[in-house]
């Protein structure tokens, strides 16, 4: 047993410091970033920031809705492979380049996305999806993965240490997929006692990646459009969002009623919920490590967007940050014990 003395910080516990800027308006701000991956030298522009491959977030419906607006969308695993044909056939071929196919490590997987890729060879990202991305296990699934695909992007994840993600991207990943417990329906810290806090992984994790030419994606965490401003600061070459892309026309979830209310069902996918609708139930082996909420209706997603799009503008000009880009060089992280007046918060 030892202990790290070393403080680490969640979103919770910074702000960013204003500083001068020549920028006159949101407008000047360009968000846009452009990637050339590691492994497969595919080229990628757009505004990276990614829904989450949960069922009730990353969805076809919300693909197609985020890639008007250049944002990525991991669609969620359980798909059959009829649906994914005619998804596909939908789509315009720039459109494909906002997408990625989920999978698991297990062999009915690895059946599974060979089938949609050779049925669909224009679809050029991989995400490869664990709770725990630290088993010899996963790393050798990845380096599988990335002989048999030499030519697409593969993210892989989920990890929160800089020696995990050289790992991943030595084995083949281009983008590791940053995050252990932070998500609002994850219960995995509760469960096991696991877990970093986001903000201090991306910092360390994002250092790793980049010393090795490689991408991080920082996944949950994110309550607040300022949230996904601080994740860019930390380092996160992308952002990925579940909670915040939720309840919304596009979002998967069952619509219920509550005292008149439209509500929609939002769950982690090691929740029970999750379980029991895919695999058939907990198996006796596990527990359940995330939870199930009913969460307001939102309407169409692209307010929301529009919204957080705005604020990640407005940071920019407070920090002197015309790019995107260089929001990370332009950020100065304060500690705090106080985020905002709550006054008159529910």
């Amino acid at each position: 047993m030892r202990i790290e003395q070393g403080l680490k910080l969640g979103f919770k516990d910074v702000m960013i410091r204003p500083k001068r800027s020549t920028l006159s308006s949101r407008s000047e701000v360009t968000l846009d970033r452009k990637f050339t991956f590691k492994h497969s030298n595919h080229k990628w522009n757009g505004v990276p920031i990614m829904a989450a491959n949960m069922d009730t977030v990353g969805t076809f419906e919300m693909a197609r809705a985020l890639a008007n607006h250049k944002l990525f969308t991991a669609i969620h695993k359980h798909y059959t492979i009829d649906q994914w044909n005619k998804f596909i056939n939908s789509l315009s071929k720039k459109e494909t380049d906002y997408i990625a196919v989920s999978t698991g490590t297990g062999k009915s997987d690895s059946k599974k996305i060979a089938t949609i890729f050779e049925q669909n060879p224009q679809l050029k990202f991989i995400c490869i999806d664990v709770a725990n991305g630290y088993s010899e296990h996963f790393v050798n699934f990845v380096k599988d993965t990335r002989d048999k695909y030499p030519d697409k992007v593969i993210m892989a994840g989920n990890v929160v240490t800089g020696e995990m993600v050289e790992e991943l991207i030595l084995a083949g990943a281009d983008m590791v997929k940053v995050g252990i417990g932070p998500g609002s329906v994850c219960t995995t810290r509760v469960k096991t006692g696991v877990g970093y806090p986001q903000l201090s992984a991306i910092i360390e994790c994002a250092d790793a990646a980049h010393g090795l030419g490689g991408q991080i994606i920082s996944d949950g965490g994110c309550k607040i459009p300022g949230d996904i401003a601080k994740a860019f600061g930390g380092g996160a070459d992308f952002v990925m969002l579940g909670g915040m892309l939720a309840g919304h026309t596009e979002s998967g979830g069952q619509m219920v009623e509550v005292d008149g209310e439209k509500m929609k069902l939002f769950y982690g996918m090691s929740s029970e919920t999750a379980m029991n609708k895919h695999t058939g139930g907990v198996a006796e082996y596990r527990a359940s490590e995330g939870k199930t909420v009913k969460i307001p209706y939102r309407g169409d997603v692209d307010a929301t967007v529009q919204d957080f799009l705005g604020g990640l503008r407005s940071t920019c000009t407070y920090v002197g940050a015309k790019r995107l880009k260089e929001l990370t060089k332009r950020t100065t992280f304060i500690r705090v014990q106080e985020q905002h007046n709550e006054v008159f918060s529910k």
